[in-house]
């Protein structure tokens, strides 16, 4: 389907129907598949030939929204996970080894922080932590056992960006891969692969989904890297995908792009708002002229996204009055629903880590992050409204 665009593709792509010949992707509910004969059944274990055998392995409905997915970033293969953070061990346990050294953007996700600092180092890998967008930092950090650079970009929850392309060739000419988190953009709005990314991650429980309903992960690079190396941990790893939840992934790239330019329209009208606020002291948003990284958001990304994160004046106290004065926002850590939700994270996605940690992400006590929704612009400002003016 390679003559298609991209919404088109997000409907029609990697869907393969059985005999029946179903107009909507089917759902494969089974753990395994039979065999015509004991030949056959050792052909496709050994991988002589090509067919699904066991669904920890591989499901027509996973491969589906493997191949989907896969198209829609621009990548030769794709391998789904049972969750985001399985897809980013997945890639670590795929690419390195011990004595292997990794240069991390200091702006991750909480849970990446601790996957790397307190579970992978004991496996004999070493990380570094640098802030995103200080390509010269990056250059410093790098070691002769330098494998592996690792960032979100728009970080979570400070929406920092770093050059994808200077990155890339910062990475290769170390002879390492430069890996993306691409959970805040999804492949809508930015194209790591395209920009020198040598491999691409997601949370599928995040955008893809859209609202709200199942947990997964993705990582989409080359057919060698990711079709062999990174597969080979999932097959014997077995933090496979559900296939129901490959199937409501599979329905949610069909409206992804039409959801994306909805949270983009109403994140940009929420962030401008919250600029002229007296009440608050700082915002966060790529699509704001403030924004340190502005400009390059406008050549990276197709639009600025629908995360804004912003800081309180008054700290803590300040924020959680908001949080609690709230009417319609939804209170959770997930983001990327049809829902505007709102968490505050020093005390929740990055609650666990070390205060000297939040200081160097730039995390305050006083910071809040809202994934925009799709309602009304104008009750999502109203509700919030409740805390700020009371």
């Amino acid at each position: 389907m390679s003559d298609f665009n991209f919404d088109t593709l997000a409907i029609r792509a990697g869907n393969d129907p059985s005999s029946f010949q179903e107009h909507s992707e089917a759902l494969f509910l089974t753990s395994s598949f039979t065999f015509k004969s004991a030949e056959e059944a050792a052909a496709r274990f050994a991988g002589d030939e090509k067919a699904h055998f066991y669904s920890r392995v591989s499901n027509p409905t996973v491969a589906c929204f493997q191949d989907r997915l896969a198209v829609l970033e621009g990548g030769g293969a794709c391998v789904a996970t049972a969750t985001g953070m399985a897809a980013i061990l997945a890639v670590m346990l795929g690419v390195l080894k011990a004595g292997d050294h990794v240069v991390s953007s200091r702006s991750i996700f909480g849970t990446s922080t601790h996957l790397f600092s307190n579970y992978l180092t004991k496996f004999g890998v070493d990380f570094d932590f640098v802030e995103l967008s200080d390509l010269d930092a990056w250059k410093q950090a790098v070691k002769p056992n330098t494998r592996l650079f690792f960032a979100e970009t728009p970080s979570n929850p400070t929406t920092e960006l770093v050059d994808i392309k200077a990155l890339s060739e910062i990475a290769h000419q170390s002879d390492a891969l430069l890996v993306i988190d691409n959970v805040f953009c999804t492949p809508v709005l930015q194209k790591p692969l395209q920009l020198g990314a040598d491999i691409v991650v997601h949370s599928a429980t995040k955008y893809i989904d859209g609202q709200g309903r199942c947990m997964g992960g993705a990582v989409v690079g080359n057919n060698k890297l990711v079709g062999e190396d990174i597969f080979g941990v999932l097959r014997n790893g077995g933090m496979s995908m559900s296939p129901f939840n490959a199937w409501v992934f599979n329905k949610g790239l069909e409206t992804l792009s039409l959801r994306m330019q909805r949270h983009c329209q109403n994140a940009m009208e929420l962030a401008c708002w919250l600029d002229k606020h007296p009440k608050i002291e700082k915002v966060y948003y790529p699509g704001l002229a403030s924004h340190p990284q502005h400009e390059l958001a406008k050549r990276q990304q197709s639009d600025f996204g629908g995360m804004v994160s912003f800081v309180v004046k008054g700290g803590k106290d300040a924020a959680w009055k908001i949080v609690n004065s709230l009417k319609m926002l939804s209170i959770t850590a997930n983001l990327g629903d049809t829902k505007t939700t709102i968490t505050h994270p020093a005390t929740t996605t990055h609650g666990r880590l070390s205060q000297e940690q939040r200081d160097a992400a730039d995390i305050s006590d006083g910071l809040l992050r809202i994934s925009v929704g799709l309602e009304d612009i104008r009750d999502i400002k109203h509700d919030l409204s409740h805390g700020l003016e009371g």
